[in-house]
């Protein structure tokens, strides 16, 4: 091998931690309150947007017992009523994620959703 494409790859690999460090440094931590009354949130705080690497708590309340299904992200939490449940991810995936209830007991992979999510969150490119 020579000697240019020896250094070039040690340059590579030095830069790598520190583009890596870089990325998460820019990684924001988010709280979102959301209530949900009827079965619905306000209309204000349907969308959710945060960027790539964010760690986002989504911190609910609720009148009545739901699951709750983020799709793409595979995540479950049942919320029950009088209590402050948080829903913590990291945004690694970007795109537009539906949030829906499920009822309890219902399988995530054996639901077809007709209805309109709860919200959307929506993640960006960093």
């Amino acid at each position: 091998m020579s000697r240019a494409v020896l250094m070039l790859a040690g340059s590579v690999a030095a830069f790598l931690p520190v583009a890596a460090s870089a990325f998460l440094a820019m990684a924001a931590e988010l709280v979102f309150d959301l209530k949900i009354q009827h079965g619905r949130v306000p209309d204000d705080m349907r969308l959710i947007r945060v960027k790539e690497g964010d760690v986002v708590t989504l911190r609910w309340t609720t009148d009545q017992a739901v699951v709750l299904h983020l799709h793409g992200y595979d995540i479950e939490k049942p919320i029950a009523p009088g209590a402050v449940t948080e829903l913590t991810f990291t945004a690694y995936a970007t795109g537009r994620f539906p949030l829906h209830v499920h009822a309890q007991g219902e399988r995530a992979e054996n639901h077809a959703h007709q209805e309109a999510p709860l919200i959307d969150v929506e993640v960006y490119p960093r």
